[in-house]
């Protein structure tokens, strides 16, 4: 199966999971799992949170410990959040103000997530231990996936 194709599958696999569901927690973890089982170089998968202005939060996720905070104005999350861009990093060791959270990073892709209002609620942060791990393809693909994902923020009933 090529790269395509596992993103479409993962994609119904997750449209099946969240649908109905009014729980963005729920949805993020689920879509982490089932996104990190499918990419076979990912060492870091998850969601950091838009917690307050110009700050996300780690959220659901798999892998080593990550960063707790990220303020928007540092590294390829925050560039993604303050850009309201995806953002494919082939060398993180060449991106200006790259956080470390893992030193054996080498690449990372990175998709805004929006409610149906088109507010920022959080990004899709994927890492992985191997240089040009990520492209246009995975850019694309987890772009479609995240869209799938706005109903659960629209709905979510807070406690």
């Amino acid at each position: 199966m090529n790269k395509v194709d596992l993103y479409r599958d993962a994609a119904s696999r997750i449209a099946e999971l969240v649908r109905d569901l009014e729980d963005p927690v729920a949805a993020m973890a689920s879509t982490v799992a089932i996104l990190h089982d499918l990419l076979p170089t990912a060492s870091w998968t998850g969601f950091y949170r838009v917690v307050a202005p110009g700050l996300l939060r780690v959220g659901p996720y798999q892998g080593p410990v990550g960063c707790l905070e990220i303020s928007f104005e540092r590294g390829v999350c925050g560039a993604a959040a303050r850009l309201q861009r995806s953002q494919v990093v082939t060398d993180v060791h060449s991106f200006e103000g790259h956080i470390a959270c893992d030193s054996l990073s080498r690449s990372e892709v990175v998709v805004p997530v929006f409610d149906s209002s088109e507010n920022l609620v959080a990004v899709l942060d994927i890492d992985s231990r191997e240089p040009a791990a990520f492209d246009d393809v995975d850019r694309v693909e987890l772009e479609r996936i995240v869209e799938l994902l706005r109903p659960c923020f629209d709905n979510a009933n807070p406690p």
